[in-house]
């Protein structure tokens, strides 16, 4: 279910990200080469990214798949950035969401993606809607899982939760009120990279001091990128990657 990516570096075009590598995300749209569940990604796509001087993410989404809109090639060949956030989307079941159920996700300087699938939605999440100001439920782009999630999340980081915590808790929160759920989440503000490996493939490329790269899969076959473990939380920053255990929480 989905593919994403997100990246923190020196200023490049998107395109060498998304588009130009062997195996990148656009052509992971059509050819995922380690997706387990579902066999492409049309359902939508979006790119999030920072523009020098300027604190909140820009994004570009559309309902439809990435090899379809004929502008995108150019956009990417023309924007650089030094951070971004992008993600093929295959939907876990037909609704009207459009482009409003593709992530990233956003609000100010976050970008928020979801590969997976939140099991028995959405009855099996239907109590943790108490956790959350109605005005947060109200507010929520689309009524797709990956939008809760979403919502859940950006609860914890307005009550000042750093990145890794907010992704981490809100994981094992969900885990523990839907199992079996796939809970892979990737969150960015542009200058640190939190993502999470539950029930779904997760990999990194580093470059310590100069860049990062977190994605579902490897968009090459450079012998570097490293696999993470599942039910790990990934911190990153240009510097540095962690990784740490998750659990389920208690409810």
């Amino acid at each position: 279910m989905c593919r994403h990516l997100a990246y923190l570096g020196p200023s490049r075009p998107v395109g060498e990200l998304l588009i130009a590598p062997p195996h990148g995300l656009y052509r992971q749209s059509y050819e995922p080469r380690r997706q387990r569940h579902g066999r492409m990604n049309a359902d939508g796509f979006g790119v999030g990214w920072y523009a020098e001087g300027d604190p909140v993410a820009a994004r570009y989404r559309r309902a439809g798949p990435i090899w379809a809109d004929l502008s995108f090639a150019d956009l990417a060949r023309v924007t650089r950035t030094g951070a971004l956030l992008a993600a093929v989307r295959n939907a876990s079941e037909t609704s009207a969401d459009g482009e409003a159920g593709a992530a990233p996700f956003a609000s100010g300087a976050w970008l928020f993606s979801h590969n997976g699938r939140v099991e028995d939605w959405p009855h099996s999440v239907a109590e943790l809607t108490t956790t959350l100001p109605p005005a947060d439920l109200l507010r929520m782009e689309a009524r797709c899982d990956a939008a809760f999630l979403w919502a859940l999340t950006l609860h914890r980081l307005r009550l000042g939760q750093d990145l890794p915590t907010a992704l981490g808790e809100t994981t094992g929160t969900v885990a523990a009120a839907a199992p079996g759920s796939r809970l892979n989440l990737l969150l960015t503000d542009g200058e640190t990279i939190a993502a999470t490996a539950w029930g779904d493939t997760l990999s990194y490329l580093a470059e310590p001091g100069h860049s990062v790269v977190v994605a579902s899969e490897p968009y090459d076959d450079d012998p570097r990128w490293t696999d993470v473990p599942d039910r790990t939380l990934l911190s990153a920053t240009r510097s540095d990657v962690q990784l740490t255990a998750l659990k389920e929480a208690s409810l």
